[in-house]
């Protein structure tokens, strides 16, 4: 037999074995999975995440997907003519922007991800926050602070004041992988556009999940130093205050360190914000020693 081609079964032998403790660890518990930004773009990098989904689920761990769709929907926005805004990271949201919302979350990127992993194996589900009470929320004013000291009239964007995780549990404990669209509804039940990161957090904290891993476009946070770009691979609280005053943390990377530190205050885990553009991000970060992107701590 070839040496190479034996070295190279040897090297997978023994990321096997590497990660065979960490799958011995995370046995029966669950895994709150963010996907949003350029990594939902391509159809080879969804196939890669949706394929690390899968293999969580087989090998006993609980994963629950949380979606977003940013990029869809403001395309769907600019050719009906509505050109997107945010603040502070957040989509203002009137009626008409909610309409086109639901439109692309539910009918086409929930359908879409919910399709892959049935393909790849997986008995998937897709769910609206909306639906059985999943995510319960109010309308959220947003302060964006500055001198006029006003707050933003975001529209019909929601923050979550309740979750109720008795479905997930029921389709989790059925063998199902249930995928979550970031919708919620207010006591009328009328529906509100959640950002993910921040719908992610909360179901994370209210699982109790052991991990908040969110996959974006960006290897993790960065700081700007007198000698240039710092990679930074583990944060505190206290540093992720400093930097979001300083504006190193800005537009849509706060809502992400928000969920991560509000999932900690509710008692998950670790949490991890990661690159999910890269092949097989899920397994580097979870079944290797070393990870990759940044970890959020309290």
């Amino acid at each position: 037999m070839d040496a190479e081609f034996m070295e190279n079964l040897i090297f997978k032998a023994e990321a096997l074995i590497e990660a065979l403790p960490y799958m011995q660890l995370f046995s029966g518990k669950y895994f709150v999975v963010k996907y949003g930004g350029q990594a939902m773009v391509s159809d080879e990098m969804m196939a890669t995440v949706v394929a690390d989904i899968v293999l969580l689920k087989h090998i006993g761990i609980k994963p629950v997907l949380v979606h977003g769709g940013g990029k869809e929907v403001n395309e769907m926005m600019r050719r009906l003519g509505k050109e997107p805004r945010f603040v502070g990271g957040l989509r203002v949201t009137d009626d008409e922007t909610m309409e086109i919302v639901e439109m692309v979350l539910l009918g086409k990127v929930n359908r879409h991800i919910v399709a892959l992993l049935n393909r790849c194996g997986a008995r998937a589900v897709g769910l609206s926050g909306g639906d059985a009470g999943l995510f319960q929320a109010r309308v959220k004013p947003f302060s964006p602070g500055g001198s006029s000291g006003k707050d933003v009239d975001l529209g019909r964007v929601g923050e979550i004041n309740w979750v109720d995780i008795s479905l997930i549990e029921t389709l989790s404990e059925n063998d199902y992988i249930p995928v979550v669209s970031s919708i919620g509804a207010d006591s009328s039940w009328e529906s509100l556009n959640i950002n993910a990161d921040h719908a992610a957090g909360e179901l994370a904290g209210a699982l109790q999940a052991e991990k908040l891993i969110i996959l974006t476009d960006v290897e993790g946070i960065y700081q700007r130093t007198e000698k240039g770009t710092r990679f930074i691979s583990a944060i505190k609280e206290k540093e992720i205050r400093t930097l979001i005053r300083d504006g190193q943390i800005n537009g849509g990377m706060i809502p992400k360190v928000e969920a991560c530190l509000r999932a900690l205050e509710q008692g998950v885990a670790r949490t991890h914000i990661i690159d999910g553009r890269r092949k097989h991000a899920l397994i580097l970060e979870i079944f290797t020693d070393a990870g990759i992107g940044t970890m959020v701590t309290l």
